[in-house]
Formats: C-alpha cells, structure tokens, sequence
C-alpha cells in the first residue's frame, strides 16, 4: 500500500510575548487522501507555570478546546468547523499574533496518520 502524504503543524503556547518563551501544546495533522484532520492539545500545568505562574490554565485549555473542535468539525465551534476539511486546515494552521499559534506546516509520508498523530504528541509535547 503506498504511502500517504501529511502536513503538521506543532501549536505552540507562548505565555508572555514579550518574552518569547513557549511550550508545545499540541500538534495539527492533515491528511488530504484519508481525509483525516486531528489537532489534539495537551497543556503541561507545570511547564506553564514555569514561564508564567500568573496565566489562568482554564482560560488556555477552553481556547486549545477550540482546535481540537474545529479540526473535528463540531458545529458548535462556530462557523470555521463547518468549512470542507482543508479550509479548516489551513485556517488553524494560518500566522497568529496571540499566545496560542502554530509553526510553520512540515510535510511527511505515512500509512496511518492517526498514529502520526500519536508519535508527534509522544516526541513533541508530553
């Protein structure tokens, strides 16, 4: 079976701009031939806290909520998660001047982009 190409991006968290120190909180992977769109988060209290013990967790997890939804197409995420599933993509992977951004898009080959979706969050985030 021949192999399938994928993008990804890694979200990025950076707490106080102005310091320019963040954490990875999640990756985005977007499979156009399986049609496969995930961006799973995962927000490490300690290493928050560690570049800025004044942010509210809460606050960041609820927004983080936000790409995992849209990725997954849930209507309640607004308008956005209801775009064919490459717009969405590319919205969430579109330069932000916020706390919560993306790298730039990286592209690979695969089998099995959920579990390209496992591997980044074991290498990059937990």
């Amino acid at each position: 079976m021949p192999a399938h190409s994928f993008d990804y991006a890694i979200i990025r968290l950076t707490p106080r701009i102005e310091r320019g120190e963040s954490i990875n909180v999640g990756v985005v992977v977007f499979c156009r031939t399986k049609r496969f769109l995930a961006a799973p988060t995962h927000c490490d209290q300690r290493r928050l806290q560690a570049l800025d013990d004044t942010c509210d967790l809460t606050t960041i997890q609820e927004h983080l909520a936000v790409f995992t939804a849209v990725a997954q197409g849930d209507p309640t995420a607004g308008p956005i998660a209801t775009l064919p599933i490459a717009e969405r993509f590319h919205w969430l992977v579109a330069p932000r001047s916020t706390i919560i951004a993306t790298t730039p898009v990286h592209c690979g080959l695969c089998d099995d982009p959920q579990l390209v979706v496992t591997q980044l969050l074991q290498k990059l985030v937990w």
